[in-house]
């Protein structure tokens, strides 16, 4: 990819697919729940049947996580979910913050926010609604949202440092975030890192984890706390597209560099940032 914009593009394109097709369709792809591979591939594979507010019309299959299991949602809050896709996790937080509280789901993919609304409309929810735009500048007004929620998004955005910049901005003095994605522990092959289909599926665009948590702090949270971690692998079927069997095998000696956090943190009562004054 030569510059952001290049990818951002690619990625538009990519989940502009994906919202045409099925749960099914998606998860025979490199970028579904599946991930067309003949062994068992848990990029995607949290399940959110057991959660309240669960719609399998919205679930696309995409995530890598269950942020809203962990984002201690209270009845009435305002929610922000980034990358909102068909309004999966939406819902779900509309099921935590009842008929009193407020969702936003922001998406830069027409089709998902088509998608969104109209599984919305089925579900006859009034207070969720879906804005299309780029989380590294949200259609959102500072100082709104009491959480924000994100399932594996943030490492298909070029500048995290900018979308956390902006996580800090939407949400209220002590209000928080409990936010899935991807990180790796070590060195990504290249082959894997420059390779569209990897990065749309979730994994090429991911940074060192010291690196997220860092990025996450300098925006002027505090409290930041690892929810979850748990390794992500990825199958031979599926490395054999990208790498040769001595380049597997290096790989493999590092089995858990890539890895699917949640991590948790909180905006202070005084919102001073680290590189500008007190809001």
């Amino acid at each position: 990819m030569n510059n952001n914009e290049e990818i951002k593009e690619m990625v538009r394109q990519k989940y502009s697919e994906i919202a045409l097709q099925d749960k099914d369709t998606n998860a025979s792809s490199c970028c579904g729940a599946g991930g067309c591979s003949t062994e068992v591939y848990n990029i995607m594979s949290e399940d959110y049947n057991e959660l309240n507010g669960y719609n399998p019309d919205a679930d696309l299959g995409l995530g890598c996580g269950l942020p809203t299991q962990f984002a201690k949602i209270k009845k009435g809050d305002t929610v922000i979910d980034l990358g909102s896709g068909a309004g999966n996790d939406c819902f779900i937080a509309r099921a935590e913050t009842g008929e009193t509280g407020r969702v936003i789901g922001i998406d830069f993919t027409e089709a998902m926010i088509d998608k969104a609304r109209t599984n919305a409309e089925k579900l006859g929810f009034k207070n969720v609604e879906f804005r299309q735009g780029d989380i590294e500048k949200m259609p959102v007004t500072a100082n709104v949202a009491d959480v924000v929620v994100s399932n594996c998004v943030l490492n298909l955005v070029p500048d995290k440092q900018a979308v956390f910049a902006e996580i800090f901005r939407v949400l209220k003095p002590g209000g928080h975030f409990s936010i899935s994605d991807i990180v790796v522990t070590g060195t990504l092959p290249e082959q894997i890192k420059t390779a569209a289909e990897m990065y749309a599926g979730c994994v090429a665009g991911a940074i060192d984890k010291d690196e997220y948590i860092n990025h996450i702090t300098q925006a002027g949270f505090n409290n930041v706390t690892i929810q979850k971690d748990k390794p992500i692998i990825v199958p031979d079927d599926i490395l054999k597209n990208y790498l040769n069997d001595e380049e597997i095998a290096l790989y493999k000696s590092n089995a858990t560099i890539i890895r699917s956090i949640t991590v948790y943190a909180e905006k202070p009562e005084s919102c001073c940032t680290p590189n500008s004054g007190c809001c």
